[in-house]
């Protein structure tokens, strides 16, 4: 297995606390797609991936589509889409995505995390290219005969870097820039998409006693409690 599966299996041990955090994440999402391609999933596939991780985080129907019906209002705000990069104590790289209708709140919740817990907020580029920015898909088994080498082959095309098979289902990592492409091949081929999303995967890691990772854990849950925060990806092994 690769580094996408060690990734997986590390980030399934430590999921999201709060459902509500989640839902409110998901919301978010769903206000953007539909901004930026209608309300209608036929023809806006990024809504359409967004309703499929709200299925499996096992969001209501009746909240996704209220939040649908609301993102479809023109005096409803947009997000935007922030990436701040910095370092925690120990030499820990961090990436944090956000979506925000208040830059400025974002920019000081965001700082205020990184000084309380000996961290530093980096410069625009100065954590970013110490992480792989990949796509992932989720996919269906039941009542599909699947080989995982042979899917992987037809895959090559779109430079799949890593197929694996756990308990959720199998699992295509790919560029982030190949999201799109593959995301039309599975529908194509009536392969069910489960969900599908981005991550950011370090190319290198660090290793800390236990007491230096405590540190940086404390850094890494304020963050993730922070309201605009969508995502928080580290280098720490």
């Amino acid at each position: 297995m690769g580094r996408a599966f060690e990734f997986r299996k590390a980030r399934k041990m430590k999921r999201w606390s709060a459902m509500a955090k989640t839902f409110t994440r998901i919301g978010k999402d769903i206000v953007m797609a539909v901004k930026d391609g209608g309300s209608n999933p036929d023809t806006n596939a990024r809504l359409r991936s967004v309703i499929q991780n709200a299925k499996a985080a096992n969001m209501p129907l009746a909240n996704v589509e209220r939040a649908i019906k609301k993102a479809s209002d023109k005096s409803t705000v947009n997000y935007e889409e922030k990436l701040f990069e910095g370092y925690a104590a120990h030499g820990i790289a961090i990436l944090v995505e956000t979506a925000t209708d208040n830059n400025n709140r974002t920019v000081a919740d965001v700082r205020a995390a990184f000084n309380k817990y000996d961290g530093n907020l980096g410069t625009s580029g100065s954590v970013v290219f110490m992480f792989e920015h990949t796509c992932n898909f989720r996919i269906n088994p039941e009542g599909k005969d699947i080989d995982k080498e042979e899917l992987e082959l037809e895959l090559i095309d779109f430079e799949v870097e890593e197929v694996f098979e756990d308990d959720d289902g199998i699992l295509i990592y790919a560029p982030f820039e190949q999201f799109g492409a593959i995301q039309k091949y599975l529908e194509a081929t009536e392969l069910e998409i489960l969900s599908s999303g981005f991550e950011r995967i370090p190319t290198t890691t660090t290793k800390l006693n236990e007491v230096q990772k405590e540190a940086v854990e404390k850094l890494l849950e304020k963050l993730e409690e922070l309201d605009d925060v969508q995502e928080v990806y580290h280098s720490m092994a």
